[in-house]
């Protein structure tokens, strides 16, 4: 049975118009880790990397386990025909949080060893993450207009994790790549240990 509306066919035999916007963030790739140093989306046969083909990118990161306790799970960036993910980056840090006793007495934060300043080192967007076998971090990235190359690339973290030491935390992390350069790969990894296990699933914005 086909729907139509107005005049115009919709469903034809069950078929959906290939008119229809099947809607704003299209998948690109999920990669899961098994015992992984990093998980990254770089240039190569079976990888994909940011280009122009869409003016923004989320990368949701789901059920994401360090080997090592109390690790900070963080990013690094690449730009165009680069190389060792040290690009140049300024970022401000905040984290709401609460213990399983709620004791905590400040609940709400700037964390500064959550920012940086002019730095290449790696950009954490969750912080002491517990390595229990119940216990993980989950959260989004989106990059703004890497391929751009008149501005610096905007970013902004949302994360949220059961850590080391029993607490309930949510770091929001926001900044920018200050080049204009295009960035096209990214990498990420703890600050101690390997990635247990999880995934990582990369979404093209229309």
């Amino acid at each position: 049975m086909g729907l139509i509306s107005n005049g115009t066919t919709i469903f034809d035999a069950g078929a959906l118009d290939s008119g229809i916007d099947p809607g704003i963030t299209v998948l690109i790739k999920t990669v899961t880790a098994s015992d992984d140093a990093t998980i990254q989306f770089v240039d190569g046969s079976s990888s994909v990397v940011m280009d122009s083909t869409y003016k923004h990118y989320i990368f949701h990161w789901q059920n994401i386990r360090p080997a090592t306790d109390s690790a900070d799970f963080g990013v690094q960036f690449n730009a165009a025909g680069g190389s060792g993910f040290n690009e140049t980056i300024t970022s401000t840090c905040m984290r709401p949080y609460s213990t399983e006793g709620n004791a905590s007495a400040v609940n709400f934060a700037y964390k500064t060893a959550g920012d940086l300043g002019q730095a290449t080192s790696r950009q954490f967007i969750n912080f002491s993450v517990g390595g229990g076998s119940a216990e993980c971090c989950n959260g989004r990235l989106m990059i703004f207009e890497p391929s751009n190359t008149a501005i610096v690339k905007n970013f902004v973290s949302d994360g949220c994790m059961h850590t080391g030491s029993n607490e309930a935390e949510n770091d929001i992390v926001g900044g920018f790549i200050n080049t204009t350069s295009a960035i096209d790969e990214i990498n990420f990894a703890f600050s101690a240990g390997n990635i247990t296990s999880g995934s990582i699933s990369m979404y093209g914005v229309k």
